[in-house]
């Protein structure tokens, strides 16, 4: 059984994500897959995607969210996944923008969904992590978040 006794970061966090990726890109990242009362826990055990058995033993300070790195090392990583995915939808204002969009979330390696002329992205951490990346589009109109 392997114990899981810290948060790492979070997968949105720059440093950890260009870590997360290349990691992923060899197969090497497991996900924990937890319901919504799951992730109020500070005490379970699971099996990951991969069947690694995991025991989870947080203090009591620290608060699981999605994308939650649990361990990150030269081998491999252990993510936080919520069951009830919650996304980010944006909305570009033209084609242009969301060439620039697409381009965009492409380099920042994200996950995306199309939802007609939407663009989706999976919260793997804060809200707030992607929309501060996405500041300079969303202030001039380019693209709108609803």
């Amino acid at each position: 059984m392997l114990i899981l006794d810290r948060i790492v970061g979070q997968a949105s966090d720059p440093a950890l994500a260009e870590r997360l990726h290349d990691l992923d890109h060899n197969g090497q990242v497991e996900t924990l897959s937890l319901s919504a009362s799951d992730i109020q826990r500070h005490r379970l055990r699971l099996a990951s995607d991969r069947g690694t058995d995991c025991a989870i033993r947080l203090e009591r300070h620290q608060q699981l969210r999605n994308g939650s790195v649990l361990m990150l090392d030269g081998e491999r990583a252990i993510v936080v996944q919520m069951l009830d995915q919650q996304y980010l939808t944006l909305r570009p204002r033209d084609a242009g923008a969301a060439l620039e969009l697409g381009y965009f979330a492409g380099n920042m390696h994200w996950k995306v969904r199309f939802a007609g002329d939407q663009l989706q992205i999976p919260l793997h951490g804060p809200q707030a992590d992607y929309l501060e990346r996405l500041a300079p589009m969303l202030a001039d109109g380019r693209v709108s978040c609803s």
